[in-house]
C-alpha cells in the first residue's frame, strides 16, 4: 500500500457510522489503513490475524470486513468463507497477488470485491462506499453492543445500560470504556491508557488509571475482586472481555 498521505478526500463521511473489521497481519498497513478509515468517518476495529478476528466477530457487530489473504494460520480466503456461513455483511479482499485465479478465489469464497496491493488509500475508499451502496440498508443502522452479563455497552452512543437504565459513567470512565471497547478481548497497555486519560493531567500516572479501572469494575463486575469482564492482562495491561 503506498503511505496513507491521503488527506480527506472532499470526503462523503456515513451518516452514521460504519463499523469496519481490519484484518491484516502487517502492523504497519494495519495501522495506516485504521486511522485513514476513521479519519474519514468509519468505525474501525483491526484484527492482527484470523484467529483474532474470530474472538471481535464473536463480541461485535460489523457492517464491512477488509480482509488481506496472505495471513500466517488460516488465510482471507478461509476467514471469508466462515464470515459468509453466518453474516450478510460486505467484504473487500486485500492481496498482493492480482491474478486473475486469485481474484476467482475470493469471489468464490463469497468476497464483493478485490483489491490488489499496492494500492491507493483514496480507491480502498471508493470501493468501499460502492459496496456499501449495493449492500442491503440493514446493519448500518443497527447500534453497535457489547454484552457485559446483565449490562450492555452502546459503542455509538458510548452509554452503558442495565436493562432499560443509563449506568453513569464519569467523563473519564466513558473516555476508558471507549478505549478499551474499541478492541474487545485485546489488551490495552496501561501507558496509552495514560495517554489516552492524562491529557488534562489528572491521570498522567499509571497509579491514576489504576484507580479508575478500580471504581469502573464496581459498575461492571458482580464481584469487583475476581472481574470477568473488565480483566488484568499480567505484562501488558487491561482488557475489556465480553460475552
Amino acid at each position: 500500500m503506498n503511505d496513507a498521505r491521503s488527506a480527506q478526500d472532499g470526503r462523503e463521511a456515513p451518516t452514521l457510522q460504519t463499523h469496519v473489521l481490519l484484518v491484516d497481519d502487517d502492523e504497519r498497513i494495519r495501522g495506516l489503513l485504521q486511522k485513514f478509515l476513521v479519519r474519514n468517518g468509519y468505525l474501525t476495529t483491526a484484527a492482527r490475524d484470523a484467529n483474532h478476528a474470530r474472538r471481535l466477530l464473536a463480541g461485535l457487530d460489523f457492517d464491512l470486513a477488509v480482509l488481506d489473504v496472505m495471513m500466517p494460520g488460516d488465510n482471507g480466503y478461509v476467514l471469508c468463507a466462515e464470515i459468509r456461513e453466518t453474516r450478510d455483511m460486505p467484504i473487500l479482499m486485500l492481496t498482493a497477488r492480482g491474478e486473475t485465479s486469485d481474484r476467482i478465489t475470493g469471489l468464490e469464497a463469497g468476497a464483493d470485491d478485490y483489491l490488489a496491493k499496492p494500492f491507493e488509500p483514496k480507491e480502498l475508499l471508493l470501493r468501499l462506499r460502492a459496496i456499501l451502496r449495493r449492500a442491503p440498508a440493514t446493519g448500518s443502522a443497527m447500534s453497535k453492543i457489547l454484552h457485559l452479563g446483565p449490562l450492555r455497552y452502546d459503542l455509538d452512543r458510548g452509554e452503558l445500560l442495565r436493562g432499560e437504565d443509563s449506568v453513569r459513567l464519569t467523563i473519564t470512565e466513558t473516555t476508558l470504556m471507549r478505549t478499551l471497547a474499541a478492541n474487545p478481548h485485546e489488551p490495552v497497555s496501561r501507558t496509552s491508557l495514560v495517554e489516552k486519560l492524562g491529557r488534562d493531567g489528572e491521570m498522567s500516572s499509571e497509579r491514576a488509571v489504576d484507580v479508575q479501572i478500580t471504581r469502573l469494575r464496581r459498575k461492571l463486575e458482580a464481584d469487583p475482586k475476581q472481574p470477568r469482564y473488565l480483566q488484568t492482562v499480567r505484562g501488558e495491561g487491561y482488557m475489556l472481555a465480553p460475552d
